[in-house]
């Protein structure tokens, strides 16, 4: 697979290759931004599992624990459509410092003993609501640092693996790590590590003026995002993900009815994240963004039709190899992500984001909710998979046929993808 690039007279000149990650990191700014981000996933993963821990304890009632663990994901709902467009009305990286510090301050209260679970509970919500304008601007900045499309989607390959690795970490060890510490000290961890993150980021990324315009109302992002064709497109192929994750949710059912302990659970929850990460090598390493962009819709298609092979009711090992593709194949997400924020232009790229991730969030959500309910329904996880994965399949399929006319539609208008993007 080869891709072109601007030489110095401006003429394209064809290489062998797509540019390796490491290129990436040859960007000081974005170095500093993903190292902040990594060290910072690695504490939050420790504050799920000590939050999970400490409400247990102090409550013995296993629907605390899961109602205070809902509560890390369900802020991020509200603040992604109404706080994310505060990435857009102030500097960047002013936004990144002063969202870190502030939830440094919020996790490190929690760290004092015998704090009531609703005090907890008031904590972690300001805590993830205060990291939604956060996040879109460090999003939207880790696109303004780059100005070769090519290096910025391996940048966000990077991010990608590192996150899923983040992820695999806490599954492995974070309990281990949280209950041979403590809880008090995990939470503290955690709370440095929103620290380092605001000096890293105020000491190496180049500060700029705010983006938005003086003009856009608060939720201008959010109709001119729906206003465009190609970029619901993309959002609807990231909607794809609320049929892939219905496995996790069902996971300790589906761990019975393989006929294994509960120490199954973990390795069934890790296939795939640790695909996800195969995958994203393959395709970062092999892959132009061109070639990436052309295949989506076929990639999309993939991994919900991994998941019907569980219609067969495969054993442990199978089952794991058939989430691990089903991972391997959801990298073409990452392709999605970068092309939706480059296609929308920088002034409204933090509220645009919100919307985007907000999506997201619903989905799953949403995805993992009905395959509980529906594998409740017929008394079968693998079957619920399977059905889960011929439904996504086949709401897949016009979905990838639209992402064929829309991006030659965006082809034939010859928008930029310079990372500037325009209002058309």
């Amino acid at each position: 697979m080869t891709f072109t690039r601007s030489g110095e007279s401006g003429e394209k000149v064809a290489t062998d290759a797509a540019p390796p990650m490491r290129a990436a990191l040859t960007n000081g700014e974005f170095r500093a931004l993903w190292l902040a981000e990594t060290q910072s996933l690695v504490g939050d993963q420790l504050t799920v599992v000590a939050l999970a821990i400490l409400v247990y304890n102090q409550t013995g009632s296993a629907l605390w624990s899961a109602t205070v663990y809902a509560l890390t994901f369900l802020p991020a709902l509200a603040g992604g459509l109404g706080l994310a467009q505060l990435a857009d009305r102030f500097p960047r990286r002013t936004v990144v410092v002063v969202t870190s510090a502030i939830q440094a301050v919020f996790i490190g209260l929690m760290t004092i003993p015998h704090s009531p679970i609703a005090v907890l509970c008031v904590l972690i919500v300001f805590a993830k609501l205060v990291a939604a304008p956060g996040n879109a601007a460090q999003n939207s900045l880790a696109r303004e640092v780059f100005t070769d499309d090519e290096v910025y989607l391996r940048s966000q390959d990077l991010r990608g693996i590192t996150s899923n690795t983040a992820i695999l970490l806490g599954l492995a060890g974070g309990g281990l790590l949280v209950t041979q510490i403590g809880t008090s000290w995990a939470l503290a961890i955690d709370a440095a590590s929103f620290l380092v993150s605001a000096l890293v980021v105020q000491g190496s990324v180049v500060p700029r003026a705010a983006a938005g315009r003086a003009g856009d109302t608060w939720f201008s992002a959010i109709r001119w995002v729906f206003g465009q064709r190609r970029l619901r497109v993309l959002i609807w192929l990231s909607w794809l993900v609320g049929f892939t994750v219905i496995p996790e949710g069902v996971v300790a059912p589906l761990s019975r009815e393989l006929g294994m302990s509960d120490q199954a659970v973990g390795w069934l929850l890790a296939a795939d994240p640790l695909g996800f990460v195969v995958g994203t090598f393959i395709l970062s390493r092999y892959v132009s963004k061109e070639g990436r962009e052309r295949a989506l819709g076929v990639l999309a298609i993939a991994p919900p039709a991994f998941l019907i092979g569980f219609a067969a009711h495969p054993n442990f090992v199978v089952s794991l190899l058939l989430l691990g593709l089903s991972g391997a194949a959801g990298a073409y997400f990452i392709t999605v992500g970068v092309t939706f924020i480059t296609w929308v232009p920088n002034e409204i790229r933090g509220g645009a984001g919100g919307v985007y991730r907000t999506g997201l969030r619903v989905v799953q959500g949403i995805g993992v909710a009905l395959g509980g309910a529906l594998t409740q329904l017929i008394g079968s996880a693998t079957q619920a998979i399977a059905i889960a994965g011929a439904v996504g399949t086949a709401v897949a399929l016009p979905i990838a046929v639209s992402w064929a006319r829309a991006r030659t539609a965006n082809i034939a208008d010859d928008v930029p993808t310079t990372g500037k993007g325009k209002i058309v």
